[in-house]
């Protein structure tokens, strides 16, 4: 027992730290990014951001998850052979869906975009081949993370993030060099170079990994020899297993999380019908998306860590009928998750102006005055929802520790803030407010 309590903690660190460390680098990054491509240029490259995570969410988004879950469950059964059938399923699976998402963002993207957002093309085009790569890697991720190992699927993320910020800002500030003629084509030609980072980074992320798998390839294989007791599974099962384990995941993440595309979409259609100045909505949705909600999802990044690090091991519980094991993983990696995301949302809440002040120089007081009204619910009721999104395992029927903590949450306890003082910003504040009464209203019921 003491065993399995260290090694899911140990992985579930592991996991922790290298999501700290490539959130601090997606920071870090942000501003100079910011300053390169401008406000403007964040707004198209947030839109375009937007429907890429939705195509990406539909197409591969469960995929380490699933694949995760389904190979420990044959671990733990010692079924070798068949863990690494579904290994070869997932990369067949991720091939097809992720090639077709794609093929959907590129030919597809300017009927999926706002008619007023058509600069943001180029830059979803260029984001188009991601999606396909990072199908494949996540295949590679959920299958060393189901042998209770983090470590390859941590430096990986840590080497993404690194290639991502540095081709970002480079190839940003070549593609302004070469092609931009004005201040439009500048933002859009930006853009496009941020997005090329993003490719980047998964690329070299699926690079490092397929090097882990060449290396451990041979061990792998001996054990599968070595498996002759068991029934082989056709490819038939393996793929119903996988898409009866995908589809459900695919429905909660896509409700969840389709509403930064909807924000998007009807921010800007709906404040283009009124005249509003264009230029204008760039830069405040850019502020919104690019510095707001990438403070907030850090501490987000880090519950999803931990459940990423919890599924394996509650996976070969599950298999082997310990169930009370089971429930016991899930309370312990939850507690240590919010023994974390609620100090973090009261520091972002607190230190909102300084915070944004310090990492983002060229931001306006738009960034803070979000930060200050939203960070405490989403972060708190955000991260519980990633365990939600795991498969139950018979969960105790208790409340979670976001619904015994009741804590006074207003805004007009922080100095000098006043609602009434954001007539200019009022209609991302509607955005805010709205993913907010979600999340209560989700987690609360």
């Amino acid at each position: 027992m003491s065993k399995k309590k260290n090694t899911l903690l140990r992985n579930t660190s592991i996991l922790m730290a290298a999501t700290i460390i490539s959130r601090v680098i997606g920071l870090l990054y942000r501003s100079p990014l910011g300053e390169t491509i401008g406000n403007e240029g964040l707004g198209y490259y947030s839109t375009a951001s937007n429907l890429y995570t939705i195509l990406l969410l539909i197409s591969s988004y469960s995929i380490p998850m699933a694949v995760s879950k389904i190979v420990s469950e044959r671990l733990a059964l010692k079924e070798y052979r068949n863990a690494h059938r579904v290994f070869h399923g997932a990369l067949l699976y991720a091939v097809i869906v992720g090639g077709v998402a794609a093929l959907v963002a590129f030919f597809g993207g300017k009927f999926l975009l706002p008619y007023n957002q058509q600069n943001a093309l180029l830059a979803l085009r260029v984001l188009a081949p991601t999606i396909f790569f990072s199908a494949v890697l996540g295949v590679l991720r959920g299958y060393f993370q189901a042998h209770s190992t983090m470590m390859p699927t941590s430096i990986s993320q840590i080497i993404e993030q690194v290639f991502n910020a540095a081709f970002s800002i480079g190839a940003a500030w070549f593609f302004i060099q070469q092609f931009a003629t004005n201040d439009t084509e500048h933002a859009k030609f930006g853009a496009a170079g941020g997005t090329l980072g993003t490719g980047a980074g998964v690329l070299a992320g699926l690079c490092f990994m397929l090097i882990v798998y060449g290396v451990n390839r041979k061990t792998i294989l001996r054990k599968v020899a070595k498996d002759t007791r068991h029934r082989e599974e056709s490819y038939r099962e393996i793929f119903q297993v996988l898409f009866l384990m995908v589809t459900p995941v695919i429905f909660t993440t896509f409700i969840y999380n389709c509403n930064a595309y909807l924000d998007n979409y009807l921010f800007f259609t709906i404040l283009g019908w009124h005249g509003e100045n264009q230029k204008a909505l760039n830069a405040a949705y850019g502020e919104f998306s690019n510095y707001y909600v990438t403070l907030i999802n850090v501490p987000l990044a880090m519950a999803s860590a931990s459940a990423s690090a919890m599924m394996p091991e509650v996976s070969s519980c599950y298999a082997t009928g310990d169930l009370d094991e089971a429930n016991d993983k899930i309370l312990e990696t939850i507690r240590l998750t919010m023994f974390i995301s609620i100090p973090a949302a009261v520091g972002l809440g607190v230190l909102a102006f300084p915070i944004t002040g310090v990492l983002f120089p060229s931001s306006s007081s738009l960034s803070g005055k979000l930060l200050m009204m939203g960070c405490s619910l989403s972060c708190v009721f955000g991260t519980v929802h990633h365990y939600q999104q795991r498969p139950a395992v018979h969960r105790p029927a208790e409340k979670s520790p976001a619904q015994r903590c009741h804590f006074p949450w207003n805004g007009s306890c922080h100095p000098g803030f006043d609602s009434h003082s954001l007539p200019e910003d009022k209609y991302l504040c509607c955005c805010l407010c709205g993913n907010l009464v979600f999340l209560k209203h989700v987690h609360t019921k």
